[in-house]
């Protein structure tokens, strides 16, 4: 096995797109970063030891590659190839609970109207 990869194709192996093309697209709008350093040729070397940063769904993804794939395998096949560094993201708050519904059981038609109405502004 070679000791380097197309980053692309490393991309596509580990499973973080569901296509090549759309590891190509993203590597060719300069969007990865590869120790630091934008790249923008999908044909870029990578090898092991290096740290890709990317976004991915509303995140930023800082993985360290561990690994060079011979094909795209199953998940865990995918999962040994890196080491995943991203930061965990910020529980959000959750809404608070709904005042005028009691908890007995579903909510009918009537109580999650009267919730909405509850919540419009007033009109003026």
């Amino acid at each position: 096995m070679a000791d380097t990869q197309r980053l692309d194709q490393w991309l596509w192996h580990a499973r973080f797109f569901k296509t090549r093309s759309l590891a190509t697209k993203l590597v060719s709008q300069g969007n990865v970063r590869v120790d630091g350093v934008k790249v923008s040729k999908p044909a870029h070397a990578v090898r092991t030891g290096v740290t890709l940063t990317f976004p991915q769904s509303r995140r930023v993804r800082v993985i360290q590659v561990d690994a060079l794939a011979e094909r795209r395998g199953p998940a865990p096949e995918a999962q040994a190839l890196y080491t995943d560094l991203t930061p965990p993201e910020e529980k959000k708050e959750k809404p608070p609970p709904n005042p005028k519904f009691e908890g007995k059981g579903r909510p009918t038609k009537k109580d999650r109207r009267n919730a909405a109405f509850s919540r419009m502004p007033p009109l003026d």
